[in-house]
C-alpha cells in the first residue's frame, strides 16, 4: 500500500503539471516554473517528467503549441505572424519551419489546403461497414475545446505509465458525445481513454467506459487531428446520405492509431467509427 500511495502521488503531481500547461500556453512554462508546479526539485523534475509524460517537457509544451496552431490557421483568420508568436515563435520563418517539419506543410498553404478541402469536400474518403468487437476502457472525462484533449491524454498516459500499463500495447480512444458545430467550445463533452482488462482496479478519478460489439461506419483520417472535423463533415454529408445506413444510438468513437508522441501530424492516423443502428442486444447498451 505505501508503494502504491507514492506511485499515485507520482502520478498526481506531473497530472497538475500536464493540467497547467494546457491551461497556460501562452504563459511561462520554463523548467522551475513547472517544476515548483509539480513540488519537485528541478535538478529531478525533467527525468520524472519524461518517464511518466512519455516525451521531455520541451517536446510536450512545441507539440501542443503547434498543434493549437494548426486549429487557428484552420478555424480562424488570425495572420499567420500572430498564429506564430502565440506558439512561442520570435520569427514567422522559425515557425514555419518548425510548423513545416510537423504538418509536412507551410502555414499559408496548409490553412489554403483546409479551406478548399472544406469547400470542395473530400470525394476520395473511403467508409467501410464493420463489426466493432467491443472493448473495456479506463476514461477521464474532457470539457471543453475537443483539440485540447491532447492534455486530458497525456493525464491518462501519466497514470497508464505509473501503472505499469504502458508496459504492454494499449489501445487509445476518443469518445465525443457533442457536435462541436452547434454546442460551445466551452461545453463540449469528451472522455480520453486506453484500454483495460475488464477487471483491471481504477482510481477513483478514472471511470470504466465499455464499447459493445455492432456495427460502426469506419473512416481511417490522415493527418492532423485539426483536420478530423473535414472527416466527419464527408461521412454525414456524403456518405451516409447514401449509405442506406442509420446511425445508432451510441456517440461517435475514435481510435488513435500512432503515437502523437513519435508520429508527425501529417502522418497519423485516426479511426472514426461512427455506430450504425442494429437490433438491441438484451441486457447490453452500446455504451456503459
Amino acid at each position: 500500500m505505501p508503494r502504491q500511495r507514492t506511485k499515485a502521488d507520482h502520478v498526481a503531481r506531473i497530472a497538475r503539471v500536464i493540467d497547467y500547461i494546457g491551461d497556460h500556453l501562452d504563459d511561462d512554462l520554463s523548467l522551475e516554473r513547472l517544476a515548483d508546479i509539480a513540488s519537485y526539485s528541478p535538478y529531478h523534475f525533467h527525468r520524472a517528467f519524461r518517464s511518466l509524460a512519455g516525451e521531455t517537457l520541451g517536446d510536450a509544451v512545441r507539440r501542443l503549441r503547434l498543434q493549437r496552431a494548426a486549429v487557428e490557421l484552420t478555424k480562424t483568420n488570425r495572420e499567420v505572424e500572430r498564429v506564430a508568436r502565440r506558439a512561442g515563435y520570435a520569427s514567422v520563418d522559425a515557425f514555419t519551419r518548425a510548423f513545416a517539419a510537423a504538418h509536412a506543410d507551410r502555414p499559408a498553404n496548409f490553412r489554403a489546403r483546409q479551406r478548399l478541402r472544406k469547400a470542395k469536400g473530400d470525394p476520395a474518403m473511403n467508409v467501410t461497414v464493420e463489426t466493432f468487437p467491443g472493448i473495456t476502457l479506463a476514461a477521464l472525462a474532457h470539457r471543453g475545446p475537443y483539440h485540447a484533449i491532447a492534455g486530458t491524454f497525456s493525464k491518462l498516459d501519466a497514470w497508464a505509465a505509473g501503472s505499469g500499463l504502458k508496459d504492454r500495447p494499449r489501445r487509445s480512444f476518443g469518445i465525443y458525445y457533442d457536435d462541436p458545430e452547434s454546442v460551445a467550445p466551452s461545453e463540449l463533452r469528451a472522455d480520453a481513454c486506453i484500454e483495460i482488462a475488464p477487471d483491471e482496479p481504477l482510481p477513483e478519478w478514472l471511470e470504466r467506459r465499455v464499447i459493445a460489439p455492432g456495427p460502426v461506419a469506419v473512416a481511417i483520417h490522415v493527418g492532423s487531428y485539426a483536420e478530423l472535423e473535414r472527416t466527419y463533415a464527408e461521412i454525414y454529408r456524403a456518405w451516409l446520405p447514401t449509405s442506406g445506413q442509420e446511425p445508432g444510438d451510441a456517440p461517435c468513437f475514435e481510435e488513435y492509431i500512432d503515437d502523437p508522441r513519435t508520429v508527425e501530424p501529417s502522418r497519423l492516423r485516426t479511426a472514426i467509427r461512427v455506430p450504425l443502428a442494429a437490433p438491441a442486444i438484451a441486457g447490453q447498451p452500446a455504451l456503459v
